[in-house]
């Protein structure tokens, strides 16, 4: 028998005996070569109820169910995990091998693959994070009717600043939570020194199985439905109840967060002034799981520019292996238009290479930056190793998206 065929089937045993989170981890570990980098979170597709070891140490000798796990094999070879998993279940539980993905499992941006110099990330989130030595970071939650409820941590800058502040909302990824996130980006600490408030909203397990925001299903890439109406009702409540100024809000987000950032943008370009995406995708590039797998790994149909597009900031590591880098280049290209670039390449002060685009309309105005860090995976670019995800080498994306922002603001509103 094929070693490596050998190797799965026995993890197959072992994820039928309950331990499919440590299979999975190894099978992934094996796939990026070893190198310690974090493992994929599949345990949302796991068989809620793990077949008697018996059974399915019986099961091996079977000639559908080696069929249906040496196609594991090649799914994992060829860096389709989720698909992976699925030929697993199935074949556990004595199913025909599924044809694609099932929408079920909503596992979609999987955030598992780190290249290069990537900072290694902690296999569960951070649970707590303190805002430095002033201001606060306080939780809350906010209900937008149908739309349901979601829990937010908010930090708020020293009573020092006494006029109207900006706001920043900031979408973390798949498997991270409001803590983590803060922590990976220092957008506290920047908060702090530069004086404005941060928003982070938390996704539920209950809305999508790897806390991902659901970019990639159509009730929730519109205006008014779903979780855009809910993290635009959540942004409107606090800045009824805090000092900010509504020229001043802003949305970035990282990988599914950045895909949610650029539909937040679109779909309320006036109440956003400004939109950061990092290793994200344009808006309306999926409609369900399996176009979203397809559109991950091969890159999005360049998104419709619309005349209220808001300035957009892209960042996007030039070897991610999880959402294609040609995704960010067409997120530019919905509000860049037809506006020609200026183009530079330098390096980070913390090592690694970056090519600037800089997207200008005829009267100087800037609608768009991309920033493609080279040698960078799927990790926030310049962000500390206390959160996940993080590229501690790349230029600095938190300073760069700030930069980009606050010269931005929105008409004044008579």
């Amino acid at each position: 028998m094929n070693p490596n065929l050998e190797r799965i089937l026995s993890e197959a045993s072992r994820v039928a005996q309950g331990a499919i989170q440590q299979a999975m981890a190894a099978a992934s570990q094996r796939h990026e070569g070893g190198g310690g980098a974090p493992m994929l979170q599949l345990l949302a597709a796991a068989p809620k109820n793990p077949a008697n070891p018996a059974n399915a140490m019986n099961s091996l000798n079977n000639p559908a169910f080696q069929n249906s796990m040496a196609e594991a094999t090649r799914l994992m070879r060829s860096g389709n995990l989720q698909a992976a998993t699925a030929a697993i279940q199935a074949a556990l539980g004595g199913a025909a091998l599924p044809a694609s993905v099932d929408d079920d499992l909503n596992i979609i941006d999987v955030e598992a693959h780190e290249v290069g110099r990537a900072a290694p990330a902690p296999q569960k989130p951070a649970q707590t994070v303190k805002p430095g030595p002033s201001g606060q970071f306080i939780s809350g939650s906010h209900t937008e009717g149908a739309a349901g409820t979601r829990e937010y941590k908010l930090y708020i800058p020293p009573a020092s600043f006494a006029e109207p502040l900006p706001l920043v909302v900031m979408l973390h990824g798949c498997t991270q939570n409001p803590d983590d996130f803060a922590a990976g980006t220092k957008m506290n600490e920047a908060a702090l020194q530069r004086g404005f408030y941060v928003l982070y909203p938390a996704q539920t397990q209950h809305a999508n199985s790897s806390r991902c925001w659901n970019w990639f299903k159509h009730n929730h890439q519109k205006r008014g439905r779903g979780e855009p109406a809910l993290l635009a009702g959540m942004t409107r409540d606090v800045m009824s109840r805090y000092n900010i100024d509504p020229q001043r809000v802003y949305v970035a987000g990282l990988s599914a967060g950045g895909a949610m950032a650029a539909i937040l943008g679109d779909a309320y370009p006036d109440l956003f002034a400004a939109v950061g995406v990092h290793s994200g995708l344009p808006t309306g590039s999926a409609t369900n799981v399996q176009t979203a797998l397809g559109v991950m790994q091969t890159g999005a149909a360049p998104g419709a520019r619309t005349a209220a597009s808001p300035p957009t900031i892209v960042f996007h590591g030039d070897k991610d292996a999880t959402v294609n880098p040609a995704n960010g280049e067409h997120v530019v290209a919905a509000s860049a238009g037809a506006s020609r670039p200026e183009q530079k390449r330098a390096r980070s002060p913390n090592g690694r290479d970056y090519t600037q685009r800089i997207y200008k309309q005829a009267d100087g105005r800037v609608v768009a930056e991309h920033w493609a860090v080279h040698g960078a995976g799927h990790a926030w670019s310049g962000g500390s190793a206390q959160g996940s995800y993080t590229d501690g080498a790349g230029p600095d994306a938190s300073e760069e998206m700030l930069r980009f922002f606050l010269a931005n603001t929105l008409p004044a509103k008579h």
